[in-house]
């Protein structure tokens, strides 16, 4: 009699690491410390964000030479202090060409820095200033009820907001970002997967979402 074979049994599966994270090491950066863009007129730059702004010039520096890259680009930095010590910078370098146009409306709507303030109150007295300044404003906006703001540009075209939470936790929705994160991501992986348009799949996602919590 030929004895009978047993199937091999599969070993113990051996799942790789999960990756090391900064948090588990006691490392998360403290605070925003600066923001830098290029503009072309640092002194239209200095008045915008000191008399308009209400911000304090803080620091400059001026060089021949960019000190990370060592490229020999002569340049002036200057940065702007808001009330909890954070600051946004500005270089202005010599014969600069005017930077490249976005290749669609959505850079430009959605790259911007937004600065918060104390309270709603306080938000519609910025839009007069703004206003009362010559700036054009859109807003108020609520945001779902998390955050309101008011939205215009810099000299430079830079997109700014001015917002204030409506929602104290706003900043704090950590679970409920990890499954949005997770939902998102897996709805266009799987239509790469289908062979389906990951563009239109996420829409058909977002407009399910939106009837759960009626339409907003």
């Amino acid at each position: 009699m030929t004895p009978a074979i047993s199937a091999p049994t599969a070993g113990p599966v051996e799942r790789p690491a999960p990756p090391a994270r900064a948090l588990d090491r006691g490392l998360t950066p403290m605070m925003l410390n600066h923001l830098a863009y290029v503009t072309h007129d640092v002194a239209a730059t200095a008045d915008f964000y000191t008399r308009v702004m209400g911000m304090t010039l803080a620091s400059t520096i001026f060089d021949d030479q960019v000190p990370s890259t060592g490229e020999r680009f002569p340049y002036f930095h200057i940065f702007f202090r808001m009330g909890d010590g954070s600051t946004i910078a500005f270089f202005e370098c010599t014969d600069l060409p005017p930077a490249a146009k976005s290749t669609h409306p959505a850079y430009d709507t959605f790259n911007h820095v937004a600065f918060q303030v104390a309270s709603r109150e306080e938000l519609r007295r910025w839009r007069d200033w703004l206003v009362e300044c010559g700036v054009e404003v859109l807003g108020p906006v609520d945001h779902k009820g998390m955050i309101e703001s008011i939205y215009f540009h810099d000299p430079n075209g830079i997109r700014l907001e001015l917002t204030v939470p409506l929602d104290p936790a706003w900043n704090r929705h950590t679970e409920q970002g990890y499954a949005d994160l997770e939902l998102w991501v897996g709805t266009k992986e799987r239509a790469k997967r289908e062979g389906r348009d990951p563009a239109q799949a996420l829409l058909e996602m977002i407009r399910e979402a939106k009837k759960r919590y009626g339409g907003q």
